[in-house]
This record gives C-alpha cells, sequence and structure tokens, in this order.
C-alpha cells in the first residue's frame, strides 16, 4: 500500500472548500474595491458641464483634495 497517492487525494479533498471559500471572498472583496474606487474617481474628477460657478469648483475641490488627504492616512 503506498501511502503517497492516499493523502494527497484526502488533503485535496479536505482542503478544496475551504480554497473555494477564500477564492470567492478574495473575489467579492475584489469587487467591493473596484466599486469603491469607481465612486471616488467620479467623485473626484469635476464636471466638465458645470463650470460656471467658482464657489461651487472651489468647495469640490477641497472635499476631493480632503477625501485624498483621509483616504492616504492609515488609521
Amino acid at each position: 500500500m503506498n501511502t503517497n497517492e492516499v493523502v494527497p487525494v484526502a488533503l485535496s479533498d479536505q482542503l478544496a472548500p475551504a480554497l473555494s471559500e477564500t477564492r470567492e471572498d478574495f473575489s467579492e472583496y475584489v469587487a467591493h474595491l473596484q466599486l469603491h474606487m469607481a465612486l471616488q474617481a467620479r467623485n473626484l474628477v469635476p464636471s466638465l458641464s458645470n463650470t460656471g460657478d467658482s464657489r461651487h469648483n472651489l468647495l469640490h475641490q477641497t472635499q476631493a483634495d480632503i477625501e485624498k488627504l483621509v483616504s492616504r492616512q492609515g488609521f
């Protein structure tokens, strides 16, 4: 009886659900991160059609600068 053939099959049967769950968790994390980055990019890029109000532009730029600073700080 060769135990080298039995052990890998038993280990792979035991680890397969854990690896699958880890991949799903990682995929979910990446999807969430992509959504967050897309929303942040949308908020940080000024609209080209709304250039008339300089106060609005200043407020938008100030908010973007603060969000950038806060996002780069480690908590």
